[in-house]
């Protein structure tokens, strides 16, 4: 064997086994990189939400789910609306002034939102985390009192809230249901989990 034959062996030797840790360096760095975008599951989970409230009629709930949780929007009736200003006396915490959930500076008012027609909370009792029941209808029902004027009522507790997510005095739940942050795409669509326009 010759010089030039052993060099050329040699030479495709090199070459070989360099593609072969090329490719293997590879396979190794793309899972590695693929780590640091987050997934789409992680995406979803904080990502904003968009929602039509066209359909929504007066005195009518949707429910959507944000980070994982259930957000309402709520469209009060013009009723609904008024009664909620007369209810301050009756509430623990009526001007939202308790910090454990920050409440955005937009809803520090009697309707606790932007438009006063409209309600965003996020549907899980301050209490133990349950899932309060709509108790939307006026009037003495069970577990409720006689003047009840609408809101929504913890079947596991007892708590209660008006249809401003305050809760009343007295109860279990110790804050208001939390108000995620939103803002108004238009008269139709709300956006959760934002509420700065960039």
């Amino acid at each position: 064997m010759s010089d030039q034959q052993v060099d050329q062996a040699k030479r495709t030797w090199l070459i070989a086994s360099g593609c072969a840790g090329a490719v293997g360096g590879l396979a190794t760095a793309v899972p590695f990189v693929s780590t640091f975008t987050p997934s789409e599951r992680a995406k979803a989970a904080g990502a904003s939400v968009s929602v039509d409230i066209s359909a929504l009629k007066p005195g009518e709930k949707l429910t959507v789910e944000w980070r994982g949780k259930p957000v309402w929007v709520v469209r009060r009736t013009p009723e609904q609306v008024a009664a909620l200003k007369t209810m301050d006396g009756q509430m623990a915490d009526p001007n939202s002034d308790r910090t454990a959930y920050p409440i955005p500076e937009y809803a520090h008012n009697n309707y606790r939102s932007i438009k006063p027609e409209y309600l965003v909370v996020i549907g899980i009792c301050t209490h133990l985390g349950c899932s309060p029941s709509d108790k939307f209808q006026a009037g003495p029902q069970p577990s409720l009192p006689d003047d009840w004027k609408g809101g929504f009522l913890c079947p596991c507790h007892g708590s209660t809230f008006d249809l401003a997510g305050r809760v009343f005095k007295n109860k279990p739940a110790p804050d208001n249901l939390e108000v995620p942050p939103h803002m108004y795409l238009s008269d139709t669509s709300i956006l959760i989990g934002e509420d700065k326009k960039a």
